[in-house]
């Protein structure tokens, strides 16, 4: 089990940044992804941005060039930087983590977990 703790988030104007961040804890010695999805209203799940315990990172067209994700050292906390925000990156975002493991006998085991999601709404 992997629990997800975000933080950061909140009110900005547009064109402001902001960071957000989230910790991992539990069985993170498995954690092969983590990253950030986005869900504005009425609309579905979407990716940000996601980065491997390798450092290859992906984003979502709506973001690259304008954002930023990290992990530490650890491979424990993945951090998002947001520049330029604008009112369509209003939405709730949620912390990502992806486990995964091979046993002896060769089965593999694969988990997603979700954090509880933090608001960010680009306003004036």
């Amino acid at each position: 089990q992997v629990q997800l703790a975000e933080s950061g988030g909140g009110l900005v104007q547009p064109g402001a940044s902001l960071r957000l961040s989230c910790t991992a804890s539990g069985s993170i010695f498995n954690i092969k992804t983590m990253g950030w999805y986005r869900q504005a209203p009425g609309q579905q799940r979407e990716l940000v941005a996601t980065i491997t315990t390798a450092g290859y990172t992906n984003y979502a067209d709506s973001v690259r060039g304008r954002s930023s994700i990290s992990m530490n050292d650890a491979k424990n906390t993945v951090s998002l930087q947001m520049y330029s925000l604008k009112p369509e990156d209003t939405a709730i975002y949620y912390c990502y983590a992806h486990t995964g493991y091979t046993d002896f006998a060769g089965t593999v085991y694969a988990y997603d977990y979700w954090g509880q999601g933090t608001q960010v709404t680009a306003s004036s």
